[in-house]
């Protein structure tokens, strides 16, 4: 990705061939493609920045959240055998009574915690649950904390999370990392194209110096980690406000949403006889074993890690899912009747659309849980790698003005040198992709608008300085 490529070189131009047909096309689109690269570079990157150096501390929130919070995610020492579910729970409900149980996620590895998730909190968040730890080994409750979302994100990860989605500021605070991610892959299109489209000999850096040394650096960048912040951008696209809806509108249209599994129970006849679990209406919902309900998906396949999730209300099933996201991807779900302990229905990430399954991959990659650590380096250099370029991008500005000043910026009126046979379909395109994606669009549109307005109004000044000059001879 590039921000502000030079129209000069230091070289003295050599005589070149007459431009055929490609070459003209090129040559009317290429200021067009620098302007709009140079602006959206200068006035987004600002936005840019914010979400790469949030972006980087998220992708090491993990690491960070396992140094923190070693004490309640993992056991003091490895047993021989794990306690039944149903009495890790009711230790963790004999320290923490309030609220209620609105998931189990039982010890996914020898020497881990298993979660018991409350809602109904005082003091949590309503949109949050408050995590309680349990030494599947002894029923030791080993802390309590606020969680967050379906990674299980506590605290320390919730708030790097939330400053990197909206800058803790709420829906509205959202509109700036979609305002990024809508332009990330903008300002990287037309950054390589302007880099390719140099002569080789132009893309050097070895033996450049000042303006030509931070241009090699930044196209060459730019070009390595095009591809990465070409993903950043579509996967972070999916889930936002506006262009994540018009996503989901598609998918839905398409039948390619992420299918749901059926939570409705059968008639049981009266049978019962289990624990008890509270509605969210206050009343009780008859519930079957939670170990019988973990054995009957343990028996569809469904391996560690799982999250048990109870009733809603005495006419759903239990829902077993799967909630690993690292590869292989394990989302397999069961829903099991809480009074035979009888699957009811199955429902296999196998059998999801291919969309949905790509947006679960990429929203995972996204968020670096895919590929674990690697994926999550892979993030923190793409990171640093966008706030580099974003440095050299003003530096090269800077540069521009010879090292005095910043530069004047790319002459308007490059779109007029464009034929109209490239420039109404492109306009076409740039039209739709405007209206899927609103925060290219508006702010597209506006610079436009207002571009043609500054130029009318400095060539109607010429045209008056002109009239001035002619009447004083």
């Amino acid at each position: 990705m590039t921000i502000a490529p030079s129209t000069e070189t230091d070289e003295p131009q050599k005589p070149v061939a007459k431009p055929d047909g490609a070459t003209k096309g090129w040559a009317s689109l290429r200021p067009l493609v620098l302007r709009l690269h140079f602006y959206a570079g200068v006035l987004v990157a600002p936005f840019l920045l914010v979400a790469a150096l949030t972006g980087g501390l998220y992708a090491a929130s993990f690491s960070i959240e396992r140094i923190v919070y070693a004490d309640q995610m993992t056991v003091a020492k490895v047993g021989d055998e794990k306690l039944p579910i149903s009495e890790q729970v009711a230790a963790a409900r004999e320290a923490h009574p309030e609220g209620t149980v609105s998931a189990v996620r039982p010890s996914p590895e020898d020497d881990a915690t298993t979660r018991v998730m409350l809602t109904g909190v005082e003091g949590i968040d309503e949109t949050n649950t408050l995590a309680v730890f349990v030494d599947p080994y002894t029923a030791e409750v080993r802390g309590a904390l606020e969680q967050y979302g379906s990674t299980g994100a506590l605290p320390v990860r919730t708030w790097i999370d939330k400053f990197h989605a909206n800058l803790r500021l709420g829906e509205t605070g959202r509109l700036y990392s979609e305002l990024a991610a809508s332009w990330l892959w903008v300002i990287s299109a037309g950054g390589l194209v302007l880099w390719f489209a140099r002569r080789r000999s132009q893309r050097k850096v070895r033996g450049t110096t000042g303006r030509r040394r931070t241009l090699g650096l930044h196209g060459t960048v730019g070009v390595w980690a095009a591809a990465g912040f070409f993903f950043l951008s579509a996967t972070g696209l999916t889930w936002s406000t506006y262009a994540g809806a018009n996503i989901e509108v598609l998918r839905t249209e398409l039948h390619q949403a992420t299918p749901a599994i059926s939570a409705a129970a059968g008639d049981h006849g009266g049978h019962g006889g289990g624990a008890t679990q509270k509605t969210e209406e206050g009343g009780e919902a008859t519930t079957g074993d939670l170990d019988k309900i973990l054995a009957a998906a343990r028996a569809e396949g469904l391996g560690d890690p799982v999250e048990i999730v109870p009733p809603a209300d005495a006419a759903s099933t239990y829902v077993v899912k799967q909630v690993q996201r690292s590869w292989p991807t394990k989302q397999d779900a069961v829903a099991v009747d809480p009074a035979s302990a009888e699957v009811t229905d199955t429902l296999r990430f196998a059998d999801y659309p291919v969309l949905a399954k790509l947006s679960r991959w990429g929203i995972d990659g996204h968020t670096g849980v895919l590929f674990g650590l690697a994926n999550q380096l892979l993030l923190m250099a793409l990171a640093g790698s966008l706030v580099v370029l974003i440095l050299w991008g003003y530096r090269m500005w800077w540069q521009r003005g010879r090292a005095s000043s910043f530069g004047r910026p790319i002459p308007r009126g490059a779109w007029q040198q464009v034929p109209p046979q490239i420039l109404v379909p492109a306009l076409a395109v740039i039209a739709v992709l405007g209206y899927f994606v609103p925060l290219l669009g508006i702010p597209l549109a506006v610079f436009i608008a207002v571009d043609v307005v500054l130029g009318e109004m400095a060539h109607r000044r010429g045209k008056r300085s002109y009239g001035g000059r002619v009447e004083a001879k």
